[in-house]
């Protein structure tokens, strides 16, 4: 490399690469200190993980150390984030829970490493030392780079800031030797991400038009378009790397060179062949045009509630959160605008960075999960813009030494401000672990009773918690959570037990079923088409139902159900309270032409101010001793039930009931132990959740208790 031929400089950017990474990394340390002595969020003497996606990740790790492999479990043992860990397990010397915890912040603090090479390659050393501190601790990236944040974003944008690094120095340097870079490096992107296709193909076309526009006969960027494109190929990685190597010889040797053009040719059909656009239409439809309702595609078409308008990171923010998650305040963002902008008219191969910045941009739209990827470019425009800055305060001086002087307290002040509100972001962002102590040491223990092969019924925010403490299947998670599989799920949690009982049945049954078929399908020939139809729509069917209402009414009468092939439980946890209205979403729906039907009531409160005659619930709530009525607003209506829970000396749990007016429309319960009260209505006071783990009123007949704690309880299906 002809601009790390001087040695000094070498010494130079090691030296602020390794203080700015150390710098990152320490800043880290942070939440450990303040959560030391937090036992509530350690098992097993080890800190937790605070990301629920981080047990997929975990799960897959552990199954490779152990060499223990469920069928249909989706333990994902083929990706790259576990087989990482699993080689970082195998040659260090620490747990493999201390290995999980500290690895996102060894791992996201390596962006500073590209940021200061890019910088370099511009000659201008401390501007990029200032732009990797800032980018490693810029809101956004911390958020998904910290401790215990164990998922791919430890190394999602760590990649593609690479990848720009080299794409500028192929562009500027017309060296073969960054073809070869650039084509690794997509692949080992697309090996770690396989959604990085939307980044690398906006790359891909920004590289097309200049050389299209600007550049046509320049024939070097006819030859990096041609390698980036085979490497983007839909194809297996170990495939792609063989074709890269290939291709990236014969451009060295210049056996290519008549052939470039239809060289690239071939590479854009075999890349629309591979599937290499269908990715990037998946990811707009999910994140940019987002529909409330699914329709099925299926023999019997259904209706469901689309899981992305529940997603907060999928949802629309406001201006001043998408900028602080940026760079930390709005007016630093704005400013770093502006230096990227003065950085492109110096440098116009920074316009490379458009691709980051456009997805990140994109979280005005698309949820603030996008915020991430505009952190590096904007790190660089504000630290480019500082020095710019004093570089001309300096030159107005007169006395250099003055200016030096001044020059050197501007930047450093600067800077200071600069970082100052991500540092107070990272001291006040106190993030819990997934689950407490007692939570884990409860799925620990019902480890002993579920089998692998078990399923375990819960909302998928906790099934992967659930896959890799407890060791058993769920039927929804963090990755399989789309409307026709959350709405059974959710049917067994807000409907009445026996309804929630067959069903659970039914769905696990047909569930384990359906991977049969779909091995079935595997071998088939192109001429046997292939059926696809969900659970719900086939069960229907299948019970001689056209109409997928009637045949979940029909749940509440005896149906000949399969034959039992496994044993199934219920994980209600008191963490899935405040979100219970939001599950119930998912079955509110007629699904046979997908327009809302129930409109539950559901009312959770711990404020409230107990009066003479008036029990004060907030929201304009209150309950009148009295009469035993509710008012709300300036309606009046009668309680049915009012129910007192709590637990008595021994720990064991107890209730008291009063029937106040029989045809009363709500129900009002007070869950002493939580300093909780709950208003219901009667079709939510029959549901399994509240019946099962509010009131531990379990229907004999269905349910059995397996363990019941406060934080959670877990009970057996028994038919």
């Amino acid at each position: 490399m002809k601009y790390l031929s001087n040695q000094k400089d070498i010494y130079i950017i090691a030296y602020l690469i390794v203080f700015a990474f150390a710098f990152s990394f320490c800043v880290r340390l942070i939440w450990v200190y303040q959560f030391s002595d937090f036992e509530s969020f350690k098992f097993a003497g080890q800190f937790m993980i605070n990301t629920n996606d981080g047990y997929f990740w975990a799960e897959g790790a552990r199954d490779l150390l152990s060499g223990s492999f469920t069928k249909h479990n989706l333990s994902p043992i083929s990706e790259a984030a576990p087989w990482l860990t699993y080689v970082a397990a195998k040659i260090l010397p620490f747990s493999f829970e201390t290995i999980i915890f500290y690895m996102p912040a060894v791992l996201g603090s390596l962006i500073v490493i590209p940021v200061m090479l890019i910088a370099h390659h511009f000659k201008m050393i401390e501007m990029g030392f200032l732009a990797a501190l800032l980018a490693s601790i810029a809101v956004s990236y911390y958020n998904r780079t910290m401790i215990g944040y164990y998922d791919t974003d430890m190394l999602n944008i760590v990649f593609p800031t690479f990848l720009l690094w080299s794409l500028i120095l192929a562009l500027r340097t017309r060296e073969e030797k960054y073809l070869l870079m650039t084509a690794l490096e997509i692949i080992a992107y697309r090996w770690w991400y396989p959604q990085s296709y939307s980044l690398e193909f906006s790359y891909f076309g920004l590289i097309l038009a200049y050389a299209l526009i600007f550049d046509r006969k320049n024939l070097f960027n006819f030859k990096l378009l041609t390698i980036m494109l085979f490497a983007m190929m839909g194809l297996p990685s170990l495939v792609r790397l063989g074709i890269v190597i290939s291709v990236y010889i014969g451009f060295k040797y210049e056996r290519f060179k008549p052939y470039i053009g239809y060289l690239l040719a071939a590479a854009g059909v075999l890349f629309i062949l591979s599937g290499g656009l269908e990715p990037i239409w998946v990811r707009l439809k999910l994140y940019v045009f987002k529909d409330t309702i699914e329709m099925t595609q299926d023999v019997l078409p259904l209706h469901f509630f689309s899981v992305i308008q529940t997603v907060r990171e999928a949802g629309q923010i406001d201006f001043t959160t998408f900028a602080e998650r940026i760079s930390g305040h709005t007016i630093t963002f704005i400013l770093s605008l502006i230096g990227y902008g003065l950085m492109v008219k110096k440098y116009p191969a920074m316009l490379l960075g458009l691709p980051l910045l456009g997805l990140g941009f994109l979280a005005l739209w698309g949820g603030l999960r996008f915020t991430i990827y505009a952190v590096p470019v904007c790190a660089l425009g504000m630290a480019y813009l500082l020095f710019t800055c004093s570089a001309y305060i300096s030159g107005v001086f007169i006395n250099a030494r003055l200016g030096g002087l001044v020059k050197s307290s501007f930047v450093i002040l600067s800077s200071l401000g600069i970082l100052y509100p991500n540092l107070l972001h990272v001291i006040d962002y106190r993030v819990p672990t997934v689950m407490n102590k007692t939570e884990v040491e409860q799925l620990d223990a019902f480890k002993k009773s579920a089998g692998r092969e078990d399923y375990v019924v819960a909302w998928w925010d906790y099934g992967y918690p659930i896959r890799y403490y407890a060791d058993a299947k769920t039927l929804i998670d963090g990755g399989k959570h789309e409307g026709d599989v959350n709405f059974p799920v959710s049917f067994m949690l807000t409907n009445d037990q026996e309804s929630a009982a067959r069903l659970a049945r039914l769905e696990v049954e047909y569930t384990e079923k359906a991977f049969v078929t779909a091995e079935e399908n595997e071998t088939k020939t192109k001429e046997q088409p292939k059926k696809i139809i969900n659970n719900t729509a086939q069960m229907s069917l299948d019970y001689g139902f056209n109409n997928a209402n009637d045949f979940l009414d029909a749940l509440q009468t005896p149906l000949n159900l399969p034959q039992k092939t496994r044993e199934i439980y219920f994980y209600l946890p008191f963490r899935m309270l405040s979100i219970f209205p939001t599950v119930a979403q998912f079955s509110n729906l007629d699904i046979m032409s997908g327009k809302t039907v129930r409109h539950p009531f559901f009312y959770e409160t711990s404020r409230f101010q107990d009066g003479v005659k008036l029990l004060q619930l907030g929201n304009g709530i209150a309950l009148d001793k009295e009469k035993g009525a509710l008012k709300i607003g300036s309606n009046e209506v009668g309680v049915r039930t009012f129910i007192q829970t709590g637990y008595d000396e021994r720990g064991t749990f107890v209730k008291q009931q009063q029937s106040l007016h029989p045809n009363g429309e709500l129900n009002v319960i007070y869950m002493q132990p939580y300093n909780t009260f709950l208003i219901v209505d009667n079709a939510m006071f029959e549901s399994t959740y509240i019946q099962l783990f509010v009131l531990e009123n379990a229907d004999g007949r269905f349910f059995e208790p397996i363990s019941l704690e406060p934080y959670a309880k877990i009970y057996r299906l028994k038919i």
